[in-house]
C-alpha cells in the first residue's frame, strides 16, 4: 500500500493553489466542528502529549502526539521545539512531521510536514477560542512575541475578529519590527510597543514567547480593558508559563486539553476548581459562553493531537484538490507476508543487492 507523501514544496503550492487565507478558514472551520462533535459524541480526547527533554548540547524538547480515530485512522505528530534554532542555525524553532495509519491495517496512509501544519493549526485555535469569547468589535490585537507564530496568530485572528491595529513586543527588537513586512498581507497596522501598553490598550492579547522555564511571566498584571481575552500559547514545559498567576486568578480559564494543561500549561499554576470547561465544551454550546465577551477571560493552549488530526485532513484534502503529493512506498511488504526476505512484486534485485550492502 502507497503512502500519501505531503513535502515541504507540496505544501508550499498548496498554499500557492488554494490561497493561505483560504486554507487558513478551512482549517479554522475544521477545528472548530471536530472539537464539537467530539464533545457531542462523548469521545475520549487525545491522549497528553509525551516526550523527551534535550538539554546538551542546546535546550529543546521532542515530543510525540497521538489520536485516535476509532475505526479510521491514527494520526501522530511528532514535533521538536528548539529555541536556538533561528539564531544558530537558520532553522525554524519548530520542526516536525505528522503521519496518519489505517485504523484496520496499521499501514501508513499519509505522512506530512509538520512545520506549516503546526503553525496554522495553533492559530487556527487561537481564533475558535477568540471567536467564541472575545468582545465581537475587538479591533486591537496585541502580540508579545513576534516570532513565526505570531504570523499565523494575527492571520487567523483577522479572520475572525476587525482587526485594524496590532501592538506587537519581542525582545528581540529584529523579530518585532520585522513583523509588519511578514504580515503585510493583511492589511493591519502594525505599531511597536510595550508590554504594560499592551496589556492596558489590546482587546485581544496573544502570548507566543520562547521564556525559560520559572523565567515568567511575559505579561505584566495591570489596568486593562475590562472584556481583555488573553490566547496564550507559548506554555510546552513543566514550569513555563507566560501570564501571571493573579491575572489567571481574576479570568475565566478555558484550557485547550485540561488533563495536559494542568501539567504544562498556564493551569499549572492554578487548581482543577479554578478552570474553566476545555475548549471542545464551548465548540459544541457557543452561546451558553456569549456572557463570557463581556469579561477577562484565557484561552490556554498547549496544543494536542485531535487540532493535528483535524488540520492533517485539512492538508490532505487541499493537496489532492491542488494535484500535489506522491505516491510512494515506504514500507516494506514482502510477497508472503510470513517471510520477511521474500521480494515483493514490482522489486529489483540490484535494489535487493543494495539493501544487503553488496
Amino acid at each position: 500500500m502507497d503512502t500519501l507523501l505531503i513535502t515541504p514544496v507540496d505544501v508550499l503550492a498548496v498554499i500557492e493553489r488554494v490561497g493561505r487565507t483560504e486554507l487558513m478558514g478551512r482549517i479554522i472551520s475544521r477545528l472548530h466542528q471536530g472539537l464539537a462533535r467530539s464533545h457531542a459524541e462523548g469521545r475520549e480526547p487525545s491522549p497528553p502529549r509525551g516526550g523527551f527533554v534535550r538539554q546538551d548540547p542546546l535546550p529543546g524538547v521532542t515530543e510525540w502526539m497521538p489520536h485516535h480515530d476509532v475505526g479510521e485512522s491514527i494520526t501522530i505528530k511528532t514535533i521538536s521545539y528548539s529555541p536556538a534554532n533561528p539564531r544558530k542555525f537558520g532553522l525554524p524553532t519548530i520542526t516536525g512531521t505528522v503521519a496518519r495509519f489505517d485504523d484496520k491495517t496499521g499501514t501508513m496512509i499519509a505522512l506530512a510536514d509538520g512545520v506549516v501544519l503546526t503553525a496554522m493549526r495553533t492559530g487556527a485555535a487561537s481564533a475558535v477560542a477568540s471567536r467564541i469569547l472575545a468582545h465581537p468589535d475587538s479591533s486591537t490585537v496585541g502580540l508579545i512575541g513576534t516570532g513565526t507564530q505570531a504570523v499565523t496568530q494575527l492571520h487567523a485572528l483577522s479572520l475572525v475578529l476587525p482587526i485594524r491595529r496590532a501592538l506587537v513586543w519581542d525582545l528581540d527588537p529584529g523579530h518585532s519590527t520585522s513583523l509588519a513586512r511578514r504580515t503585510d498581507f493583511l492589511g493591519i497596522d502594525v505599531v511597536q510597543s510595550d508590554p504594560q501598553t499592551i496589556l492596558a490598550e489590546s482587546d485581544v492579547i496573544t502570548t507566543a514567547t520562547s521564556v525559560g522555564v520559572g523565567e515568567g511571566p511575559v505579561v505584566p498584571d495591570g489596568a486593562c480593558r475590562p472584556h481583555l481575552h488573553l490566547n496564550a500559547v507559548g506554555s510546552d514545559l513543566i514550569g513555563k508559563t507566560e501570564l501571571p498567576k493573579s491575572l489567571l486568578e481574576r479570568a475565566l480559564v478555558i484550557p485547550d486539553h485540561p488533563a495536559q494543561a494542568l501539567m504544562e500549561g498556564e493551569c499549572q499554576q492554578l487548581t482543577s476548581d479554578q478552570i474553566g470547561p476545555g475548549l471542545a465544551v464551548l465548540c459544541h454550546d457557543p452561546a451558553a459562553y456569549r456572557h463570557a465577551r463581556e469579561t477577562l477571560t484565557v484561552f490556554d493552549s498547549t496544543g494536542f493531537a485531535l487540532e493535528d488530526h483535524l488540520a492533517l485532513d485539512t492538508f490532505i484534502e487541499a493537496a489532492l484538490e491542488a494535484g500535489v503529493g506522491s505516491r510512494v512506498s515506504l514500507e516494506y511488504q514482502p510477497a508472503d507476508p510470513l517471510d520477511p526476505y521474500s521480494q515483493h512484486v514490482g522489486s529489483s534485485a540490484p535494489a535487493a543487492r543494495v539493501a544487503e550492502g553488496r
